[in-house]
């Protein structure tokens, strides 16, 4: 089939280029000339692991990018909205990119005289793709949806750093479209794909995704609050969780606890359905403590450090991880951006290390002292803070002699000191 693919973010870029490897045409559709040069190029625009590859392999044979929308259009069955929604000020998500995209797709498809399906991976709210995508297509086109145009939603569940194999290897691909047509015309693009789908309506679809993310995000929170509990206690939570988590009704993925969670999704997306249940008049108290849970957690890795080495003033803290999560440069709400935050409030001097990430974070705090290695960043450092999970910082040892007080407080659970060949003074967030 033909695909084309509107944004080339982390959703847009992996989707297209997985598309192409199931063996379908693919044409990204993107404002920024740049990007569009990049992708035509063979060049991923962001970093996902094994996205390079695939955007080598196929740019040019089966895949290309562009920035006009009727050209896109006329050459694809199917239209993909992959832009983003970030969130506003008060949680809700902002759509603007997503109507000016259904816009645009709204004056190439008046355009078209065959059938052509929009669809929606964006994640938005419920009833976004029925009262706000569906309408501005139809007034832009001129046409009616489910008549002479489709309308779906197809949520995503990919995780950053591991976002291509996710695609490839789904555990659940939910279509929600107006009508069987538009459900077929999608679900196709999958057949390929050893994964049975789900179909349902499109607010459905919207609310799955939200649910999803929301109850992991759940289980996190749920994890840090029983460590916070068990660490006062003198309790192991590891050794809780690991015993818990062997009810199959529970299960332990996501039962650890730490300096809390980040990234694109799990903020961003229970914050949007919080709004929304504001919206409608519902108060959603365990959601709203699922926040505030992993707003304070972080905070309490500067906690656990002044009681070990008092006042911060002067001091020299190194930051060891800055990205959200491992296998990844993304550091959107990333758990170390409020930590140095709060360490330059309280006149820390900062050291600090990512494998991949430092460049976007030196955009956010360009005062920090940024170091090519862990170890730079141990030497002479009067304390450290460990804010990502990265394999390497496991594999830590000798590093700690260099710094001026080996004091180490753990927000991943990964240094242990009994194996190590340096005394330290160890302090893990919730054990």
């Amino acid at each position: 089939m033909k695909v084309s693919i509107i944004g080339s973010g982390y959703v847009g870029s992996v989707s297209a280029a997985c598309f192409a490897d199931l063996g379908h045409e693919v044409i990204c559709i993107d404002i920024d000339e740049e990007k569009v040069k990049q992708i035509n190029a063979g060049i991923a625009p962001i970093w996902e692991e094994g996205l390079d590859e695939l955007m080598e392999k196929y740019t040019q044979k089966t895949l290309i990018a562009t920035s006009d929308y009727d050209y896109a259009v006329q050459n694809s069955d199917a239209s993909f909205i992959c832009v983003g929604t970030p969130s506003g000020d008060d949680g809700s998500i902002d759509l603007s990119i997503v109507k000016a995209a259904s816009a645009s797709l709204g004056k190439a498809i008046a355009k078209k005289d065959s059938y052509h399906v929009v669809v929606v991976k964006s994640t938005v709210v419920p009833e976004t793709t029925e009262k706000v995508v569906l309408p501005i297509v139809e007034e832009y086109s001129g046409k009616k949806a489910g008549k002479d145009f489709g309308i779906a939603m197809n949520p995503e569940f990919l995780r950053e750093g591991k976002a291509v194999y996710d695609f490839m290897h789904p555990d659940k691909i939910v279509v929600g479209a107006i009508d069987e047509r538009s459900g077929f015309v999608v679900s196709e693009l999958y057949r390929k794909l050893d994964c049975e789908i789900t179909h349902t309506n499109p607010r459905t679809a919207e609310m799955i995704k939200y649910v999803n993310n929301s109850f992991l995000a759940t289980k996190i929170s749920f994890a840090n609050e029983i460590g916070n509990i068990c660490k006062q206690l003198d309790i192991d939570t590891y050794e809780v969780m690991d015993a818990v988590g062997t009810d199959f009704r529970i299960e332990r993925q996501f039962l650890n606890c730490g300096a809390g969670f980040g990234g694109s999704c799990f903020p961003k997306d229970v914050k949007a359905i919080i709004g929304k249940a504001n919206m409608i008049g519902y108060a959603p108290q365990l959601l709203e403590s699922v926040v505030d849970v992993n707003d304070r957690q972080p905070l309490k890795m500067i906690e656990l450090l002044q009681e070990k080495i008092g006042d911060l003033k002067n001091k020299r803290i190194a930051v060891l991880g800055l990205a959200f999560k491992n296998d990844t440069d993304d550091i959107r709400e990333s758990r170390s951006i409020p930590v140095i935050a709060e360490l330059l409030r309280l006149d820390a001097d900062i050291t600090a290390y990512d494998p991949m990430a430092e460049e976007s974070m030196k955009k956010l705090f360009p005062a920090v002292a940024y170091c090519k290695t862990a170890a730079q960043a141990l030497q002479e450092a009067d304390g450290c803070l460990i804010m990502t999970e990265w394999g390497e910082f496991r594999e830590l040892d000798k590093e700690f002699n260099s710094m001026a007080n080996r004091v180490v407080i753990d927000g991943r659970h990964l240094i242990k000191p009994e194996r190590l060949s340096v005394e330290i003074d160890y302090e893990g967030i919730c054990w």
